[in-house]
């Protein structure tokens, strides 16, 4: 379906104008005949920020739903928190609004599977914002695998070292369990759907373990009230016990761990810890005929692979530079932001939903698992119905960032 064989350019708007809300403004970058028209935030200070934002002409209201019903709208950017995700993108989806849903899809694999539905039931074009499968890193890594460099991929291991964890999920609302589950749904989802790309399949069993040590034992707590990350984040708020203005309520883990059994045999795990002094994310990824692993996670890292045998060397027997962003991901904004929009005028996607679901499903039934003793919990699939919808959905093939 396209939102604009009409011709006409394609009418965006924004909903919830905070943090990530900057994203939208990489449709006027996009080379789309699109434009922001309209934003939407409970708050005032978000309103004002969605004016600054996208220009003093585009309309600004209080709820997703009045901008459904006043402002036209042929696509939406939904940045709100992750608990309003599944209810404002449902709305928009049966009234044929095609959305570019932030990740994660939802906080919860029931309401992440109503959104599957809302899609497949109102056939509207659902786009999730898993802008990580576009960063250089996760580009060149999937090329090296898809190239044959290290055989056929048997085991994919990540570690997450979330040095400002402190700053960006333990001051606001992402503390708070019922506002987002668990931090291996806003945070993991990114590298759990890394991980099912690299392996080639999706997780049908998971195990998590996990604990909050850290930031429950900080009593200076505060409110952030009208404030972004930004107004609070330091450097300089280290050690993590010496972090002030906490959020009143943590209840999240600031440490988990997941291990990932995939429907084509590939054995994962992944590592998340919110205090270590370094923020990045190292992947290995074991072949039958080599492994490869990445040092630095942005431009001047670079991916190493070992495809011969030896003793330990650091060096590895081929070495490929990391492309893109030095601090960030904005260029992999620009791509998903650019690849929604373009799937509105016939062009296919990379990425279908159905991966952003089961990233979902992994985190939440991993914290499951985890907050009940490490039960091991089986992954349930899609509804056939919704599934066989999605299966029959055009994707384009990866783009490969290495030269054969």
């Amino acid at each position: 379906m396209s939102v604009s064989s009409s011709g006409r350019e394609i009418r965006v708007g924004v909903i919830g104008i905070g943090q990530r809300a900057v994203i939208a403004g990489h449709v006027a970058e996009s080379g789309v005949a699109a434009s922001v028209v309209a934003v939407s935030d409970p708050t005032e200070a978000g309103r004002a920020r969605g004016l600054e934002l996208f220009g003093p002409d585009v309309r600004a209201v209080a709820s997703h739903r009045e901008l459904i019903e006043t402002a036209d709208l042929d696509a939406a950017i939904v940045t709100s928190p992750d608990w309003t995700h599944a209810e404002i993108a449902v709305d928009l989806l049966r009234a044929g609004i095609a959305v570019y849903l932030e990740k994660p899809m939802a906080i919860t694999l029931e309401e992440t599977d109503a959104v599957m539905a809302a899609a497949a039931e109102s056939s509207t074009p659902l786009y999730i914002g898993h802008n990580y499968r576009h960063s250089s890193v996760a580009r060149l890594m999937g090329s090296l695998v898809r190239r044959g460099d290290i055989g056929e991929v048997k085991a994919v291991w990540c570690r997450h070292f979330v040095g400002n964890g402190g700053d960006y999920y333990f001051k606001d609302w992402h503390a708070e369990r019922r506002r987002v589950n668990s931090l291996l749904l806003q945070k993991a989802s990114h590298d759990i759907d890394v991980i099912h790309m690299l392996a080639g399949g999706y997780t049908r069993r998971v195990v998590g373990m996990g604990q909050l040590g850290i930031y429950n034992q900080v009593t200076d707590r505060g409110t952030h009230e009208g404030e972004l990350m930004q107004d609070w984040f330091s450097y300089e708020n280290w050690p993590p016990l010496a972090q002030t203005r906490l959020n009143p309520v943590i209840d999240v883990e600031d440490l988990s761990m997941v291990l990932m059994s995939l429907d084509n045999g590939v054995q994962a795990s992944y590592q998340q810890c919110h205090y270590t002094p370094d923020y990045w994310r190292n992947y290995t990824v074991i072949g039958t005929e080599g492994r490869l692993e990445n040092f630095g996670d942005t431009s001047g890292g670079i991916v190493r692979v070992w495809n011969r045998r030896r003793s330990w060397d650091l060096t590895g027997d081929a070495e490929y530079p990391i492309g893109g962003n030095a601090d960030g991901h904005e260029d992999a904004d620009l791509l998903t932001v650019t690849e929604f929009l373009r799937s509105l005028t016939g062009v296919a996607p990379e990425l279908s939903p159905v991966a952003a679901r089961e990233a979902v499903a992994v985190g939440a039934l991993a914290t499951a698992s985890l907050r009940e003793g490490s039960t091991p919990i089986d992954v349930p699939e899609l509804p056939a119905a919704v599934r066989a919808y999605f299966d029959a959905q055009p994707l384009a093939l990866p783009t490969d960032s290495v030269t054969p």
